[in-house]
Protein backbone atom coordinates (compact mmCIF):
# COMPACT_ATOMS: atom_id res chain seq x y z
CA UNK A 1 0.00 0.00 0.00
CA UNK A 2 2.78 2.25 0.85
CA UNK A 3 4.61 2.14 -2.89
CA UNK A 4 1.65 2.39 -4.08
CA UNK A 5 0.86 5.83 -2.68
CA UNK A 6 4.24 6.74 -3.41
CA UNK A 7 3.51 6.32 -6.91
CA UNK A 8 0.26 7.90 -6.75
CA UNK A 9 0.79 10.49 -4.64
CA UNK A 10 1.31 14.17 -6.43
CA UNK A 11 1.18 17.86 -5.54
CA UNK A 12 -1.90 19.36 -6.09
CA UNK A 13 -2.46 23.13 -6.24
CA UNK A 14 -6.17 23.40 -6.74
CA UNK A 15 -9.09 22.39 -4.45
CA UNK A 16 -12.87 21.90 -3.78
CA UNK A 17 -14.37 24.59 -1.48
CA UNK A 18 -14.69 21.89 0.52
CA UNK A 19 -13.86 22.38 4.05
CA UNK A 20 -11.30 19.50 5.17
CA UNK A 21 -13.05 17.44 7.88
CA UNK A 22 -12.08 18.32 11.41
CA UNK A 23 -11.48 14.32 11.98
CA UNK A 24 -9.15 14.37 8.56
CA UNK A 25 -7.58 17.47 9.99
CA UNK A 26 -6.77 15.39 13.19
CA UNK A 27 -5.34 13.03 11.57
CA UNK A 28 -3.10 14.92 9.21
CA UNK A 29 -1.74 16.18 12.88
CA UNK A 30 -1.47 12.67 14.18
CA UNK A 31 0.72 12.06 11.58
CA UNK A 32 3.32 15.55 11.94
CA UNK A 33 3.22 14.52 15.51
CA UNK A 34 4.35 10.73 15.14
CA UNK A 35 7.20 11.74 12.40
CA UNK A 36 10.96 10.63 13.69
CA UNK A 37 13.23 12.98 15.13
CA UNK A 38 16.42 13.36 15.33
CA UNK A 39 17.64 12.09 19.41
CA UNK A 40 13.66 12.36 19.55
CA UNK A 41 13.82 16.44 20.40
CA UNK A 42 10.04 16.71 18.42
CA UNK A 43 11.34 20.30 17.72
CA UNK A 44 8.29 20.78 15.72
CA UNK A 45 5.62 23.11 16.62
CA UNK A 46 2.21 23.07 14.13
CA UNK A 47 -0.17 25.76 13.80
CA UNK A 48 -3.35 24.80 11.63
CA UNK A 49 -5.35 27.95 9.56
CA UNK A 50 -8.58 27.61 7.94
CA UNK A 51 -9.41 31.01 8.18
CA UNK A 52 -9.79 32.46 4.57
CA UNK A 53 -8.62 35.75 5.42
CA UNK A 54 -5.63 34.13 7.03
CA UNK A 55 -5.30 31.88 4.54
CA UNK A 56 -5.41 34.78 1.90
CA UNK A 57 -2.61 36.19 3.69
CA UNK A 58 -0.40 33.44 3.62
CA UNK A 59 -0.45 33.09 -0.20
CA UNK A 60 1.41 36.61 -0.06
CA UNK A 61 4.00 34.73 1.79
CA UNK A 62 6.57 34.75 -0.99
CA UNK A 63 6.37 36.60 -4.66
CA UNK A 64 6.09 33.10 -6.15
CA UNK A 65 4.49 29.78 -5.43
CA UNK A 66 2.40 30.30 -2.39
CA UNK A 67 -0.81 31.92 -3.77
CA UNK A 68 -2.92 28.46 -4.50
CA UNK A 69 -2.83 28.89 -0.79
CA UNK A 70 -5.52 31.45 -1.16
CA UNK A 71 -7.58 28.86 -2.51
CA UNK A 72 -7.11 25.63 0.01
CA UNK A 73 -9.63 25.22 2.64
CA UNK A 74 -6.26 24.40 5.26
CA UNK A 75 -2.85 24.76 5.91
CA UNK A 76 -0.71 23.60 7.93
CA UNK A 77 2.30 25.34 8.85
CA UNK A 78 5.53 23.76 9.92
CA UNK A 79 7.48 25.65 12.61
CA UNK A 80 10.28 24.53 14.52
CA UNK A 81 12.18 25.29 17.45
CA UNK A 82 15.82 24.99 16.11
CA UNK A 83 17.37 25.30 20.04
CA UNK A 84 15.88 22.07 20.05
CA UNK A 85 19.13 20.49 18.15
CA UNK A 86 21.25 21.42 14.82
CA UNK A 87 19.01 19.28 12.91
CA UNK A 88 15.89 21.01 13.34
CA UNK A 89 15.52 21.57 9.58
CA UNK A 90 15.25 17.96 8.59
CA UNK A 91 13.16 17.41 11.26
CA UNK A 92 10.60 19.80 10.56
CA UNK A 93 11.00 18.21 6.57
CA UNK A 94 10.41 14.75 7.78
CA UNK A 95 6.86 15.95 9.95
CA UNK A 96 6.05 17.91 6.79
CA UNK A 97 6.53 14.48 4.57
CA UNK A 98 4.47 12.59 6.70
CA UNK A 99 1.58 15.14 6.72
CA UNK A 100 1.87 15.04 2.57
CA UNK A 101 1.90 10.92 2.90
CA UNK A 102 -1.42 11.08 5.13
CA UNK A 103 -3.45 13.28 2.92
CA UNK A 104 -2.94 11.30 0.00
CA UNK A 105 -3.58 8.14 2.18
CA UNK A 106 -7.27 10.60 2.97
CA UNK A 107 -7.92 11.04 -0.11
CA UNK A 108 -7.12 14.66 -0.31
CA UNK A 109 -4.74 16.94 -2.18
CA UNK A 110 -1.54 18.75 -0.92
CA UNK A 111 1.18 20.66 -1.74
CA UNK A 112 4.17 21.96 -0.18
CA UNK A 113 5.04 25.58 0.06
CA UNK A 114 8.78 26.17 1.05
CA UNK A 115 9.37 29.09 3.56
CA UNK A 116 12.34 28.99 5.30
CA UNK A 117 15.17 30.31 2.99
CA UNK A 118 12.62 32.23 0.99
CA UNK A 119 11.97 36.49 1.33
CA UNK A 120 8.86 37.92 1.61
CA UNK A 121 9.85 41.41 -0.21
CA UNK A 122 13.11 43.36 -0.09
CA UNK A 123 12.38 44.06 4.05
CA UNK A 124 11.07 40.71 5.31
CA UNK A 125 12.29 36.93 5.11
CA UNK A 126 9.12 34.68 4.16
CA UNK A 127 9.56 33.03 7.76
CA UNK A 128 9.10 36.65 9.39
CA UNK A 129 5.84 37.57 7.22
CA UNK A 130 4.53 34.16 8.26
CA UNK A 131 5.72 34.52 11.89
CA UNK A 132 4.11 37.97 12.40
CA UNK A 133 0.95 36.82 10.59
CA UNK A 134 0.53 34.33 12.94
CA UNK A 135 1.88 35.74 16.06
CA UNK A 136 4.71 33.12 16.36
CA UNK A 137 6.97 33.58 19.63
CA UNK A 138 10.33 34.39 19.39
CA UNK A 139 12.72 31.45 18.56
CA UNK A 140 10.51 29.45 16.14
CA UNK A 141 11.59 29.18 12.79
CA UNK A 142 8.90 27.94 10.13
CA UNK A 143 9.96 25.45 7.51
CA UNK A 144 6.69 25.18 5.41
CA UNK A 145 3.38 25.73 4.89
CA UNK A 146 1.23 22.35 3.67
CA UNK A 147 -2.14 23.42 1.49
CA UNK A 148 -4.71 20.84 2.42
CA UNK A 149 -7.71 20.16 0.68
CA UNK A 150 -10.21 17.80 -1.56
CA UNK A 151 -8.50 17.84 -5.06
CA UNK A 152 -9.79 19.74 -7.81
CA UNK A 153 -6.91 18.39 -9.93
CA UNK A 154 -5.82 14.71 -10.55
CA UNK A 155 -2.39 15.03 -11.73
CA UNK A 156 -0.88 11.74 -13.00
CA UNK A 157 1.59 10.07 -11.74
CA UNK A 158 5.17 10.02 -13.04
CA UNK A 159 5.81 7.34 -15.02
CA UNK A 160 8.14 4.53 -14.03
CA UNK A 161 10.39 5.38 -16.83
CA UNK A 162 10.99 9.05 -15.97
CA UNK A 163 12.32 8.42 -12.65
CA UNK A 164 15.79 9.12 -12.70
CA UNK A 165 17.80 5.47 -11.96
CA UNK A 166 21.14 6.74 -13.46
CA UNK A 167 21.18 8.67 -9.95
CA UNK A 168 21.54 5.44 -8.16
CA UNK A 169 24.96 3.47 -7.30
CA UNK A 170 25.86 0.42 -5.75
CA UNK A 171 28.52 0.27 -3.27
CA UNK A 172 30.05 2.85 -4.31
CA UNK A 173 29.75 6.10 -6.58
CA UNK A 174 28.92 5.51 -10.22
CA UNK A 175 28.77 2.04 -9.92
CA UNK A 176 26.00 0.32 -11.41
CA UNK A 177 24.34 -3.34 -10.85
Amino acid sequence: MFVELVRTRRSVRRYLATPVEPAQAELLLEAALRAPSSQGQSPCHFVVVSDPKLLSDLSRAKPHGASFLGGAPLAIVVCADPSKGDVWVEDAAIATTFVHLAAASLGLGSCWIQIRGRVHDASQTSSAYVAQCLQLPPGLEVEAIIAVGSPAESPSPHPHDSLAFSRVSYDRFGQGL
